[in-house]
């Protein structure tokens, strides 16, 4: 085991000293633009100073569908929805929607008791464990129809499992590792332990094997140049990355659900959940709503693309997969409650009940209502089959699979451009990827008012939400299918060969989505003007550019 973690603590130091050599992007790369200012931004400020001077939009609601929203952050608290129908905190169904004191939205992985989850399974090991109930000790020879398919999901999800379960034993070495270390440094108690210092307490500990044996390493680590600072900061990386993977995702025995109460056999149950929309961890939530709308009028921290947003914060995703059930419920409650956009950062390889989601993404298709949806960081192609939720129906049509037309699928750009702008993590599909948007090292705001430099697609997605929020506040006369249509059609078209993400061969960058292009939210304004509006819409000063 030492050696397995001495060789990851070697590979992150020299990530992080090579990161540390590169230049860094301007902060708010993403609202720049390509030819201005030098980076494959969305040109947002170059359309506010040239097309949407002086014009007002209508406000839209953006639902947010995430692990919670810290909705007092400075750079989102005065862009926050709020149900003007319910009065605060006093325990009733003000509005008779179903959801108690719900001001800036809902929880659907909290309880009535107020608890949270916070850390949850994967989907492939919710389906073994289920499948494990039914199938463990069965004669296969025996099974026909519908069990005997269920008997090979089975047997894949089993082999996916366990495979990870033995690929994150290290996490108990890890673990334990850790907490000897922290020990130690309570010992020393100083601000720069020094390897003297080690090799003093060393001598002195007595009759404790684990603190020696973890001495000793440290030492080695130390020797070899790393400083104790540094040999701790990248233990507790590899100890936040592979902890959870180990005691939660890929645990059978771990299960949450109790804490939320509800009936899970019961896909449309809706009577659950409570009104805790920031949770124990809003820290991805925070950043996705601040890349749509971080207030652009206070002069402090970001701004985000939509100027007329507001964010209606719906908690679904824990530390771990998101829930079937409660994805389907966070999209009506959305579409119930007045969203027009929602966005969702979130996916997994595997699904509980898609035909539940499905009902959900018809019923708010049916509302108008457009859904965007990060393709994912896993650097590889995207099928309607190896990632969850999609736009293509488990029912099929009278000619083949039958696909939602109020759906964007959303892949990352890197603001270094040129043959690496399609970040090297993000999904991409010709056929299942819709557009790519900015993804990398994205500067956003975080809980308690702070801010970081994030990567995925989780922030590419919302990029897109913004620049839809945009077209709906200032042509409501486009219905969600012809938004999605505008995004796609205005994007930027790069010529050029780029890396493909995870092969890194070299392939047109037109091959990695559907468009073939990255959204440009000044083009999009510009040709939405162009478009005839199918929704009827009273007319006012506020809403024509």
């Amino acid at each position: 085991m030492s050696k397995q973690i001495n060789l990851l603590l070697c590979l992150m130091v020299v990530c992080s000293a090579t990161m540390l050599a590169q230049s860094e992007p301007p902060e708010n790369w993403f609202t720049l633009d390509p030819k201005d200012d030098g980076v494959p931004g969305v040109s947002a400020e170059l359309m506010y100073e040239r097309l949407l001077k002086d014009k007002a939009g209508e406000p839209v609601i953006v639902a947010v569908l995430d692990s919670g929203v810290d909705p007092d952050h400075e750079d989102l608290k005065a862009v926050m929805w709020v149900n003007q129908d319910e009065i605060p905190d006093n325990g009733k169904d003000d509005d008779n929607n179903g959801y108690i004191d719900d001001i800036h939205g809902w929880n659907f992985i909290g309880g009535k008791d107020g608890r949270n989850v916070l850390h949850d399974n994967l989907e492939v090991t919710r389906l073994y464990r289920k499948y494990s109930k039914m199938y463990k000790d069965v004669d296969a020879t025996k099974l026909k129809g519908k069990k005997k398919k269920q008997y090979t999901e089975y047997l894949k999800v089993k082999e996916a499992v366990e495979e990870n379960q033995e690929k994150f034993a290290v996490a108990a070495a890890l673990d334990a590792f850790l907490k000897s270390v922290k020990k130690i440094k309570g010992l020393i108690n100083k601000d720069e332990i020094t390897k003297e210092d080690v090799q003093n307490l060393q001598e002195n500990l007595g009759d404790d094997p684990a603190l020696k044996d973890a001495t000793t390493r440290l030492l080695g680590f130390m020797e070899e140049g790393s400083s104790f600072a540094e040999i701790e900061q990248q233990l507790t990386r590899q100890h936040n990355y592979y902890y959870p993977q180990h005691k939660y995702y890929y645990n059978p025995d771990y299960d949450p659900r109790e804490i939320v109460g509800d009936n899970y056999a019961d896909s449309y149950e809706k009577a659950y959940g409570n009104n805790d929309v920031e949770g124990p961890d809003a820290m991805h939530g925070t950043a996705v709503a601040g890349t749509i709308a971080a207030d652009r009028t206070n002069d402090v921290g970001v701004k985000g693309i939509a100027n007329n947003a507001l964010i209606m914060s719906v908690r679904t995703v824990p530390d771990g997969d998101e829930r079937d059930k409660d994805v389907a419920n966070a999209i009506r409650y959305a579409v119930d409650n007045g969203a027009s956009i929602v966005n969702m950062s979130f996916g997994k390889g595997y699904s509980w009940d898609k035909k539940a989601v499905d009902k959900a993404i018809k019923y708010a298709a049916k509302n108008d209502v457009l859904l965007v949806h990060a393709a994912g960081n896993d650097g590889k192609e995207n099928f309607n089959t190896n990632n969850f939720p999609n736009d293509v129906y488990v029912k099929k049509g009278l000619f083949g699979p039958k696909r939602a037309k109020n759906w964007l699928e959303v892949g990352a750009v890197n603001w270094r451009g040129g043959d690496d702008l399609a970040a090297r993590f993000s999904n991409y599909s010709k056929d299942h990827v819709d557009v790519f948007a900015p993804g990398v090292e994205m500067y956003l705001p975080v809980p308690n008012d702070k801010y970081r430099s994030i990567n995925g697609t989780s922030f590419a997605a919302p990029a897109v939400a913004g620049v839809a929020a945009l077209l709906r506040s200032y042509f409501p006369s486009l219905t969600a299918e012809q938004v999605r249509e505008v995004i796609m059609d205005s994007s930027i078209k790069p010529k050029d060969k780029v890396k493909q993400p995870g092969t890194g061969e070299m392939v047109n960058f037109s091959s990695l989505s559907e468009s073939g292009g990255m959204l440009n939210a000044f083009n999009a304004i510009q040709a939405a003007a162009k478009v005839k509006g199918k929704k009827r819409v009273k007319k006012t000063k506020t809403n024509i550019p």
